[in-house]
């Protein structure tokens, strides 16, 4: 029987040397690999969903937005680039908060996050599917998700080099999508500053603000879908060839490229479509493409132009939920039996089983709510923002209780700029109750938190793994602290 070892509020259990071999990743990162993966996480907020964005504040409200949540971005790259070549472990964020705030504020952390990377996919994969009815028209909705989840969930479990490469080659496909987009945008004739600003103002308010001030609040959680799962890219530490090289160069050339996108998708998607017409479209790109090449443009070829970018997307994150489980269940923090690796080296019972609750969840918003793809992107952003502030209070932190711990890359912003990402994070968690039709899928999100904290407070938190690599380096920590 395991000799349980007692540490505060948490105890530990003994495992044998089998246990971290049955659970141990392949090296098979670069740094170009990992910047298709942070890239791919996110170029589907510019296929779809940002848009939403555009109802709730208008092109002015949602332009502001995305400034402010460019700059909270901003902060959480440089602040993760800093701790993941300090930290360097499969539990990102996690891993973090760990160290930080010890092991319930990092569980906390750690099912935010798989809010976050579990219900992106299922985000997406509504949007895949409403393409796909338009190229095969009488599917149900369903089939589609399920089909889309054993593809890309197989593809993950073959290998994470494999993974990785079908993730740069889409991202590169989705990437050529854009460009042509932009381009023909500019040079065909049919962009009009006329059309950024043809949403009827309310009472009171101006064309640019047609909502006025709270338009720029409730389109922060819209504005965020730019940008929404780069955060991703620490929990493939463990798999990159030189952490200390490659991680903070492909978040860093990731965030620049993704900047670059959400400015000209914002101005010229808008501009050449319209922005009452983008803001109620369920595929702004596709309107934007009709807008530019008229009948030459076909149903078929703009809805496989725009199924590049969802699919991107819906892979890269996919194998985020995977790592995030793999690392708390290797821990202990969620039944162990999960992060057992396939002979390719790959969480396979973790990225299975967060497919099956991704396909669920997608079931359930479809029965319950008209606006399947919004809701789920709300509560996408309520588990990212929560984990973001913990992510920026944990370098806060680490900065003033551990100076010395070796960070072999510094964040150029430092903790003024780690303050500054964690108060426009709170903003934009309040902001995800802005939309009053919304409410209950968030409602739904701090439900299943609870009761993951109920799991952990009652069972998980006496059977955590001491030889994790996320727990052994933070109780070391913790002991050296003790000693002096």
């Amino acid at each position: 029987m395991d000799r349980h070892k007692r540490r505060r509020d948490v105890r530990y259990v003994d495992v044998d040397d089998g246990y971290l071999h049955r659970r141990r990743l392949r090296k098979s990162a670069d740094w170009l690999l990992l910047w298709g993966l942070g890239v791919g996480a996110v170029i589907s907020g510019d296929f779809f969903g940002w848009n939403y964005g555009l109802a709730a504040g208008g092109f002015g409200g949602l332009l502001i937005a995305t400034v402010i949540v460019a700059v909270m971005y901003l902060t959480l790259v440089f602040s993760i680039a800093e701790l993941s070549t300090a930290l360097p472990h499969a539990g990102g964020f996690y891993a973090f908060t760990r160290h930080a705030f010890g092991p319930t504020w990092a569980y906390i952390n750690g099912i935010t996050d798989l809010v976050e990377y579990v219900i992106s996919p299922a985000v997406i994969v509504v949007g895949i599917a409403g393409y796909m009815d338009a190229l095969i028209p009488g599917v149900p909705a369903w089939i589609w998700w399920a089909l889309f989840y054993v593809l890309f969930v197989f593809i993950n479990i073959r290998g994470t080099k494999l993974s990785l490469q079908v993730s740069l080659i889409v991202t590169f496909l989705a990437l050529g999508v854009l460009v042509v987009f932009y381009g023909a945008a500019i040079f065909s004739g049919a962009l009009s500053w006329d059309n950024l600003f043809n949403i009827q103002p309310q009472p009171g308010n101006s064309g640019f603000l047609p909502f006025g001030l709270y338009g720029v609040f409730a389109a922060l959680p819209y504005a965020i879908w730019f940008y929404l799962a780069i955060e991703q890219l620490p929990v493939a530490a463990e798999e990159s060839h030189d952490v200390v090289r490659d991680m903070p160069r492909a978040l860093i050339l990731a965030i620049l490229t993704l900047l670059a996108l959400s400015v000209l998708t914002l101005v010229l998607n808008v501009g050449v479509a319209g922005a009452k017409e983008v803001g109620e479209s369920a595929a702004p790109l596709e309107l934007g493409f009709k807008a530019v090449f008229q009948d030459a443009a076909t149903t078929t070829v703009l809805t496989l132009i725009s199924i590049t970018g969802l699919v991107a997307s819906f892979h890269a994150i996919i194998y985020a939920y995977g790592r995030v489980l793999f690392a708390l269940s290797r821990a202990g923090y969620l039944p162990r039996g999960l992060s057992v690796v396939s002979r390719h080296h790959t969480p396979h019972y973790a990225l299975t089983l967060g497919a099956v609750v991704g396909f669920v969840i997608c079931i359930l918003i479809n029965a319950f709510s008209d606006s399947v793809g919004a809701a789920l992107l709300n509560m996408a952003v309520f588990g990212a923002v929560i984990s973001y502030a913990l992510t920026l209070f944990s370098y806060i932190h680490l900065a003033r209780t551990r100076p010395n711990l070796p960070r072999p890359y510094r964040s150029p912003l430092g903790v003024l700029g780690a303050w500054v990402g964690a108060i426009l994070a709170l903003i934009c968690l309040a902001a995800t109750f802005a939309v009053e039709s919304y409410r209950p899928g968030v409602v739904g999100t701090v439900i299943f938190v609870v009761l993951m904290m109920g799991y952990y407070w009652f069972y998980s938190r006496f059977r955590l793994v001491a030889r994790a690599p996320e727990e052994e380096s933070a109780l070391i920590a913790e002991a050296e602290r003790e000693l002096r």
